[in-house]
């Protein structure tokens, strides 16, 4: 009941902050749901002697857009797949994707094992380098050198001729 009546209370607010300070609409949405959530982990704090519910909310929203905001930015700029302007020959385009991923696949396969189960972890599963340590049981420091080497390691396979295969191989 208490969640609901926060909700009624506050939600309009907390929508026309996130819509002005949000790209999109979804991004908006996403901002809402996260600055309720924080609202409700955060309610033991409020005081009235302070300020307002209305002043402790909007501060709680309004510091949550702008970390949002700073996150975006920090991002690298990316263009959803559906959106990609397709070449004339979209059948060889798609080949050399193909071959772009054999051979992505061939240098993350030659790394070290720990290398290869931090950079799997990282971009198949999505996990940051603190859940990584956490379910590998390695320390953050070597999750993160294992993460720095390893891809660094593929650059350098990729940057070689025919993708690095025969200077990969004899290495040890």
């Amino acid at each position: 009941m208490a969640i609901r009546d926060c909700i009624d209370r506050f939600g309009g607010l907390i929508w026309s902050l996130a819509r002005r300070l949000s790209p999109t609409q979804s991004e908006a949405e996403d901002a809402v749901q996260e600055i309720f959530l924080d609202i409700w982990r955060s309610a033991s704090r409020f005081d009235p002697n302070v300020g307002s519910e209305t002043a402790f909310v909007a501060t709680i929203a309004r510091r949550r857009l702008i970390d949002r905001r700073r996150a975006r930015g920090r991002r690298p700029e990316t263009e959803p797949l559906g959106e990609r302007p397709m070449a004339a020959d979209g059948q060889a385009q798609q080949m050399e994707m193909c071959g772009e991923a054999m051979l992505a696949g061939k240098a993350l396969a030659q790394l070290r094992p720990e290398q290869r189960t931090v950079l799997l972890m990282s971009a198949y599963q999505g996990m940051s380098h603190e859940e990584i340590a956490s379910a590998t049981g390695m320390p953050l420091g070597t999750v993160k050198a294992h993460a720095r080497r390893g891809l660094l390691r593929v650059r350098e396979m990729l940057a070689a001729p025919q993708g690095g295969v025969a200077w990969a191989e004899e290495r040890p």
